[in-house]
């Protein structure tokens, strides 16, 4: 079986191994996609905490069930998933809130343990997601969805809102996808002009700098210090300001502006419980993802490609097939 493993900072290698085995009380599934997020081009560079090396990348993942324990939430061999990647204690105070994305001891596949960047992998039961009709390609791109969702849901946007998204990659593009469905106005701030013209595709104003007008709900997207810190003046007095991208390290805003407009200030991570919503809305035709994945390549061709798809900034999303030859 072939897995491809960062074993340092920009130094994928591929190596062949013996196949996956079941593990008792979780499924045995063929990968078929990895669509690359934000962290893994973070997690390459050297630049994301979270990651510990050597590691198998991948958690945005489209997959079969091969083997299956009996399970009451009818996942069968020969079922298409998506994969939830969080894995949580089910014991800590988030967990018992009914807010798992915050538990005190995650693990987020292909983060903290071993995710999807191979053949064959074992993935506990309540965690994947099936679906009759979506194909790998959608399946693999339900997850990054499902955080765009929780970001517009954590805000409490109502129709006739207006909206600011500050960056259009894929994460900001999402979050667009749902303030829109939620019935809300929106812009969207992006530098590269390839992104701007894909969320052109929206109907909305994509602007290349901010153009002076703040907003009842801005989102920051972009995990970056200069952009977080110029959001706060783009909030309307009584709005909300929602943290969706991660920046490592301290953000300073200045406190009377603040408390003149009487700001909400609030994180979002991850998701919780979005997966069956979005697939849902995705089978229904609500949500096309024919666009999405503007690059795809074979899974083996990860360490000599992706260094140079690093720098680029001409695709939306990426993604890479697993051949029957990596089994």
């Amino acid at each position: 079986m072939r897995q491809i493993v960062l074993e340092a900072p920009r130094q994928f290698v591929g190596h062949v191994v013996p196949p996956v085995v079941r593990e008792a009380g979780e499924a045995l599934v063929r990968i078929h996609r990895v669509v690359i997020c934000g962290s893994d081009w973070h997690a390459f560079e050297g630049a994301q905490a979270n990651y510990t090396f050597p590691r198998i990348i991948g958690h945005e993942l489209g997959c079969e069930v091969l083997e299956v324990p009996e399970n009451n939430r009818g996942i069968r061999p020969g079922d298409r998933c998506a994969v939830e990647p969080h894995l949580t204690c089910g014991v800590c105070r988030p967990c018992r809130l009914n807010r798992p994305n915050c538990c005190e001891d995650m693990k987020v596949l292909g983060v903290h343990v071993d995710g999807g960047m191979r053949g064959l992998m074992n993935v506990p039961v309540e965690r994947l997601y099936k679906s009759e009709k979506l194909s790998y390609d959608q399946l693999s791109l339900v997850e990054f969805l499902t955080i765009g969702a929780h970001a517009v849901a954590r805000s409490r946007l109502v129709a006739g809102e207006d909206v600011l998204i500050v960056g259009a990659g894929p994460i900001g593009l999402s979050v667009l996808q749902f303030a829109l469905m939620a019935g809300a106005s929106a812009r969207i701030i992006e530098k590269v002009e390839f992104r701007r013209q894909f969320a052109g595709r929206f109907g909305v104003e994509a602007l290349a700098e901010y153009d002076g007008r703040p907003a009842s709900v801005v989102f920051d997207c972009t995990g970056d210090e200069e952009a977080i810190t110029a959001s706060f003046d783009r909030v309307g007095p009584a709005g909300r300001l929602v943290l969706v991208g991660q920046f490592l390290g301290f953000i300073p805003f200045d406190h009377t502006p603040f408390i003149r407009r009487e700001l909400n200030i609030m994180a979002s991570r991850n998701s919780h419980h979005q997966f069956p919503r979005v697939i849902g809305m995705i089978e229904r035709g609500e949500i096309d993802l024919a666009p999405w994945i503007t690059c795809r390549m074979p899974l083996a061709e990860v360490p000599d490609v992706f260094a140079d798809l690093a720098g680029r900034k001409d695709y939306i999303k990426v993604a890479f097939e697993v051949q029957d030859s990596d089994l």
